[in-house]
């Protein structure tokens, strides 16, 4: 045979090997899609990123958005439907990282090995009259068992769990860690970006500024009372009228079930900046109902700060963003506030700063639905 003909069917072979669905014969036999050497030639040198549940309304605009981050070298695409169609679609992105996508729970060991970033939003939405709460006994088990392979297979790596109710399902993750032995608070943080996202829109209407020109800490937790930004705090300095102050709280605290009923069941409790015609180009098959708009918010947020984190991993000074995290800042196990970021994930947690007695006020009301929160989940791995 001809050489150049033998390396161009070679080419070929590799990378059909990476976007074709395995048979049934592969699947039942635990078998991946055959891509453990598939590089493009010419990829960027960067991070190896796992988005777990991406063939989802919030997972597939998450994709699509990680292929665009030039800190990603190689992004794994797994959920237990879809997710041909979904990497196939998205390697075509003219962008640096390689994609490759993973079916099913006999391929999740594979899909998670080596990774340096783990990004979970797995689960169900939110729907109109159900509370975070009310997702726990779906999401948790789900939860469990995708961080169950995550110790197995990359204990090392960054977590990032979106998968709501967030105050539950962050001691769920770090539960399982214990019972395997390889819990690092530093590498496991809830993503509240969400939060600061519209607490830094809301904040700036009011203010007249552009939302990339104002920073809002908002700490506590990601459901409704626990959701408290620090308006005293907001950068740059300025003041409020006590009905801004309690407008904004509101809106900030309850953004999430505003945007739920006004999709009127369409979708979860979050919007984004992508565009609706992208999500309708991804070519799944048969093709489900288009994602939502409401999921696209979420993200927007998860892409913001899982750069955050690959820029800290990176080594990039300065990187602060909020999370919901392993904590001493009050004297529950687990709270959102502003962390810095670095090459082994959390690298420190800083404190609350003053409060005024509006905030003193919202922060008990914070943890005492917190406090429950956490030993649900607590109790979910314990039972």
């Amino acid at each position: 045979m001809d050489p150049n003909n033998f390396r161009v069917n070679q080419r070929i072979s590799t990378i059909a090997a990476h976007l074709n669905p395995p048979n049934n014969s592969q699947m039942e036999g635990g078998l991946g899609l055959g891509r453990a050497n598939c590089r493009a030639k010419g990829g960027s040198a960067g991070f190896k990123v796992a988005i777990l549940g991406a063939a989802g309304g919030i997972g597939q605009p998450l994709a699509m958005l990680m292929k665009m981050n030039p800190l990603v070298s190689v992004l794994h695409l797994y959920d237990v439907v879809n997710t041909p169609g979904v990497t196939a679609d998205i390697s075509h992105m003219d962008t640096g990282a390689v994609v490759r996508g993973f079916l099913g729970q006999p391929q999740l060991e594979e899909a998670l090995t080596g990774m340096d970033l783990v990004i979970i939003p797995a689960g169900v939405p939110r729907k109109p009259g159900m509370t975070r709460e009310d997702l726990f006994n779906i999401n948790a088990g789900i939860v469990k068992t995708l961080c169950e392979g995550i110790a197995k297979c990359c204990p090392k790596a960054i977590v990032n769990l979106i998968s709501n109710p967030v105050n539950s399902t962050v001691p769920i993750a770090a539960e399982v860690f214990k019972k395997a032995g390889t819990f690092d608070p530093k590498r496991l943080m809830g993503v509240t970006m969400l939060d600061v996202v519209r607490a830094n829109t809301f904040v700036a209407e009011v203010l007249g500024l552009g939302p990339r020109e104002v920073d809002v800490p908002v700490v506590g937790g990601h459901a409704g009372v626990t959701i408290l930004p620090l308006l005293s705090q907001v950068k740059p300095s300025c003041s409020f009228t006590q009905k801004e102050i309690d407008y904004l709280t509101d809106h900030i605290q309850n953004g999430g079930t505003e945007v739920v009923e006004a999709k009127a069941g369409t979708g979860s409790a979050t919007l984004s900046m992508v565009s609706h015609s992208l999500s309708l180009s991804l070519s799944l098959s048969p093709p489900p109902p288009p994602p939502p708009l409401s999921t696209y918010m979420q993200a927007y947020a998860a892409v913001k700060f899982a750069d955050a984190c690959l820029r800290g991993l990176r080594g990039d000074a300065g990187v602060v963003e909020c999370s919901f995290v392993a904590s001493h800042v009050t004297e529950l196990p687990f709270f959102a506030s502003k962390v810095k970021l670095g090459r082994s994930g959390v690298e420190e947690v800083y404190p609350l700063g003053p409060l005024n007695e509006y905030e003193r006020i919202g922060l008990e009301k914070a943890k005492k639905e917190l406090a429950a929160s956490i030993q649900k989940g607590v109790s979910f791995v314990r039972k």
